[in-house]
């Protein structure tokens, strides 16, 4: 039996690797619309975050998505983020 590959995302705040199932995927598409990615196929630019609390509030802290899509992100997204987290724990 063959061996898949695993792949790998790196988070944008703390720059670890690690599997796509353990990251949350935040999604910005055509229409610039910004949205949290649950099943992680959406199409658009994506960027990871790690599920962990550091990861969470550097992330607030730094406004790491507004970096990472090269424009202003909302506080409403970063909440709908702190939701996603919420429910993971």
């Amino acid at each position: 039996m063959k061996n898949r590959k695993i792949p790998l995302r790196k988070c944008i705040v703390c720059n670890d690797r690690k599997e796509k199932k353990d990251l949350i995927r935040i999604v910005k598409n055509k229409e610039d619309h910004i949205f949290i990615d649950t099943n992680g196929k959406s199409n658009g630019r994506g960027a990871y975050i790690c599920k962990s609390q550091e990861c969470f509030e550097k992330a607030f802290k730094t406004k790491a998505l507004n970096k990472a899509f090269k424009t202003n992100i909302s506080n409403k997204v970063y909440e709908e983020l702190k939701k996603v987290k919420n429910q993971n724990e």
